[in-house]
C-alpha cells in the first residue's frame, strides 16, 4: 500500500520536477485546493454562528474574518505560485489543459479581489455614513452592491470548480504520487459532504438578514435572497 501511495500516478513516466515547479504546485494546491473551498463553506453556512444568539446578537464577524483570511492568504499563495511558474525554465509551462485552466483561475482570482475592494460601503447601525445616516451600499442594497453579490458569488463558485480541474490536470502533467490526488479527493469529499449536510440544515442564511436581522421593513429584506439555495429564517429559499 505504501509503495503504491508514493508511486507516480502514471508508472510509465517519471516524476522529475525542479524546485520551482514543485513549490508552484504546493502554493497553488494550498491556496486553491484547501483555503479557497474552506473559505467558501465558512462564508456560506456560518453567517449566523452556531453559538450566536441570533437575532438578539447580530453581525457575527466569525465568518467574515475567516473568509477573508482564507481567501487573501490563497491570493498571496497564488501570486507566489504564479511568480514561480513564470520564472521556471521555458519547457516547464507547456500550453495545454492545465495551462489554460490555470490562467483562467488566476484571472478569476484577481477579479474576485478587485471586486471585493470595489464592493462599496456597508452602512447600517454598525457602520453609519459620515453624515450619521444609515446609508450604505450594502444596507441600502444599491445597484453597485447587487452587482457585486451576483458577480462575486457566481464567479467564486466557477473559480473553485475550475481550480479543482486545474489542480488535477497539473498533478497528472507532473505525474505526482498517488497520495497527493487521493488526499485532495478525501479533503474535497469531506467539504462536499459538509456542504450537503449544512445546506439541508438550512444554515445558508442570507447575508443581509444575518447582519441586520429579520425586520421586513429593511431594504435588503424586501428583496429575494441572492444565490442558489440561500434562505431567510422566515422566508422561502432564493434563486
Amino acid at each position: 500500500m505504501l509503495e503504491w501511495l508514493f508511486s507516480p500516478m502514471d508508472a510509465t513516466r517519471g516524476h522529475e520536477l525542479g524546485w520551482q515547479l514543485s513549490w508552484h504546485a504546493r502554493a497553488m494546491v494550498a491556496g486553491w485546493g484547501i483555503l479557497v473551498p474552506l473559505g467558501i463553506v465558512i462564508a456560506r453556512f456560518f453567517k449566523i454562528a452556531p453559538w450566536q444568539d441570533w437575532p438578539r446578537a447580530l453581525d457575527s464577524h466569525f465568518w467574515w474574518n475567516t473568509h477573508r483570511i482564507c481567501q487573501y492568504s490563497a491570493f498571496v499563495l497564488m501570486l507566489i505560485g504564479l511568480a514561480l511558474i513564470l520564472t521556471a525554465p521555458p519547457l516547464a509551462a507547456i500550453p495545454g489543459p492545465h495551462w489554460w485552466l490555470g490562467w483562467a483561475v488566476v484571472i478569476l482570482g484577481i477579479m474576485q479581489v478587485v471586486g471585493g475592494i470595489l464592493r462599496g460601503t456597508k452602512g447600517g447601525p454598525t457602520e453609519p455614513a459620515p453624515d450619521g445616516s444609515l446609508n450604505g451600499d450594502h444596507f441600502d442594497m444599491t445597484p453597485r452592491r447587487l452587482m457585486f453579490e451576483y458577480v462575486h458569488k457566481n464567479l467564486g463558485y466557477l473559480a473553485v470548480i475550475l481550480s479543482a480541474a486545474a489542480i488535477l490536470s497539473g498533478l497528472w502533467q507532473a505525474n505526482g504520487p498517488n497520495w497527493m490526488w487521493l488526499t485532495l479527493c478525501i479533503w474535497w469529499s469531506g467539504l462536499i459532504a459538509a456542504f450537503v449536510v449544512l445546506q439541508r440544515r438550512g444554515m445558508a442564511v442570507d447575508t443581509y438578514q444575518a447582519i441586520w436581522g429579520p425586520d421586513p421593513s429593511l431594504p435588503g429584506n424586501r428583496r429575494r435572497p441572492i444565490g442558489f439555495g440561500i434562505t431567510r429564517r422566515d422566508q422561502q429559499p432564493g434563486e
